[in-house]
C-alpha cells in the first residue's frame, strides 16, 4: 500500500472518532447546549452521526481526489461505499467507547 493509502486509512481513523472526543462541531464550532445538573453539556447522538456522516463523505472525497491524482481512478459501485462505510462505523468504536461507556467520576 502507497503512503497515501495509509494516509487516507489515518485519516478516516482521526475522521471517524472526531464526533466523539470532543463536544464541538467538528471540533471547531461551539455549540449552545443546555447543560445538565452536573455541569456538563452534550451533543446529541444526532448530531454525532450527522458528523461521522459528513466527515465519511470528505475522506471518501479526499480519497478519490489522491487516487485521480495518481492516474488511475476506479468506478465503484454501492458495494464499495457500504463496505467503506461499515469500515468507518467501526473505526469510530474507540470514540463512541470512550463517550458512551467509559464512567468518569
Amino acid at each position: 500500500m502507497s503512503v497515501a493509502g495509509w494516509f487516507i486509512v489515518l485519516l478516516a481513523l482521526v475522521g471517524a472518532n472526531l464526533p466523539f472526543v470532543n463536544q464541538r462541531l467538528f471540533a471547531v464550532i461551539p455549540l449552545n447546549l443546555a447543560s445538565k445538573p452536573h455541569g456538563e453539556a452534550k451533543k446529541n447522538a444526532w448530531i454525532r452521526i450527522a458528523e461521522l456522516i459528513v466527515l465519511y463523505l470528505v475522506v471518501g472525497t479526499l480519497g478519490f481526489m489522491l487516487e485521480a491524482r495518481a492516474g488511475n481512478r476506479f468506478d465503484q459501485g454501492w458495494q464499495f461505499y457500504a463496505v467503506t462505510f461499515s469500515l468507518f462505523v467501526v473505526f469510530a468504536f474507540p470514540g463512541f467507547t470512550y463517550q458512551y461507556l467509559v464512567k468518569r467520576r
